[in-house]
């Protein structure tokens, strides 16, 4: 289903452009720079219809950004200085967060072609790695059927992507994210648990590194406390529960796919006891619920994907809500840019035809770079 259209469209400023440079053509693949020297050298400035899709059924992403290029980069440069483009594109668009079908039109651009020749790069990049999040965010959010999915890949991949794929992650369904710059679009902020290296710095004490974290963090955030250091989750989970009281949200299961935790010692022979794994939740749930923590949380976490998740779901894993990582990063979904019509004929290569999309809304580009 579309996002209404009177959406608001993230202002460019929230994606700190290295403007200068996206005009000059420094990030774009150079056949579109060398395309638009062409095309100004030889005084050719046909009129042409652009029209952006791509081969999956997908969550789009990457939208607000891309029209962000188009308003703040496109024009040319002349013996006065930077020449504006904006205003003489029209522009129609989709919105973060729509499903997409494989070969709709998600974005199109009508205009001076060598307004913005140079930024093909940039646009069908930030589509294809934002769409690619968006899409298998929405994948796990739909098999967790309801239940919280946080978002932890941010150690899987470069710094620099946090920001847009958090805000990706976000539109598609993600509850949490952990890292401040993920978070930032929307003006939210990182969340995570209390993880191995500060369990380590308290000489493996999980409930001395449990207490000293929501001691500090308690009022502000929902604790929640790995329990696998020591391969025992249960018995670690009971020690957690007992020592923090109220103060515990929820305990993270993040058994290695090449251990067994020593609660499934006496079990194995007939199922695949590695990881995380039902039985091992399980055994947890019972614990904490005899114990009289049944308020206490199970979070699920190390090597799930939504096909995991929807066999955990299916069975019935009490999981309260699942951790998810680098899975999240895995695949593609490549975008293509077409000129369909130049100076209002029919102009596309074969194969291609133009394919208006009523979904897709107006985009004042002028309006919006002045925001």
């Amino acid at each position: 289903m579309s996002a209404p259209a009177d959406r608001p469209r993230l202002p460019p400023a929230t994606f700190q452009l290295p403007v200068e440079r996206m005009r000059d053509g420094y990030y774009s693949d150079a056949y579109f720079t060398f395309t638009r020297e062409v095309l100004e050298g030889d005084g050719h400035h046909p009129r042409v219809l652009m029209q952006v899709f791509q081969r999956e059924d997908a969550v789009l992403g990457g939208v607000d950004e891309a029209l962000a290029i188009l308003a703040l980069c496109s024009g040319r440069r002349t013996g006065a200085g930077w020449q504006d483009g904006a205003a003489d594109l029209e522009v129609r668009a989709l919105h973060d967060g729509d499903g997409i079908a494989p070969w709709e039109t998600v974005l199109s651009i009508e205009g001076d072609y060598s307004l913005f020749a140079h930024l093909e790069t940039l646009v069908l990049g930030v589509l294809g790695r934002r769409t690619l999040i968006s899409r298998n965010v929405r994948a796990v959010v739909e098999a967790a059927r309801g239940k919280p999915i946080l978002y932890f890949p941010a150690r899987f991949d470069h710094w620099q992507v946090q920001t847009g794929d958090g805000w990706a992650a976000h539109v598609a369904g993600a509850i949490g994210v952990s890292t401040d710059a993920q978070a930032s679009w929307w003006g939210g902020r990182g969340m995570g648990t209390v993880p191995h290296g500060l369990i380590a710095a308290y000489g493996g004490d999980t409930v001395t590194a449990a207490r000293k974290f929501a001691g500090r963090f308690a009022r502000d955030l929902n604790v929640i406390v790995l329990v696998d250091y020591e391969n025992d989750s249960v018995r670690t989970a009971l020690e957690v529960a007992d020592a923090l009281g109220a103060d515990l949200w929820g305990v993270r299961l993040d058994t290695s796919s090449t251990m067994v935790d020593r609660s499934l010692w006496q079990e194995m022979g007939t199922f695949t006891p590695t990881g995380v794994v039902p039985e091992l939740v399980r055994k947890v749930r019972e614990a904490l619920d005899h114990a009289g923590h049944g308020r206490v949380r199970i979070v699920a976490s190390g090597g799930f994907d939504a096909a995991k998740i929807d066999a955990f779901e299916r069975a019935g894993v009490p999981v309260d809500a699942y951790g998810v990582g680098s899975s999240l990063l895995l695949g593609a979904n490549d975008f293509t840019g077409d000129i369909v019509r130049v100076d209002g004929r029919p102009c596309a290569k074969v194969g291609r035809a133009e394919s208006p999309n009523p979904r897709m809304q107006p985009v004042d580009l002028a309006a919006l770079r002045d925001r």
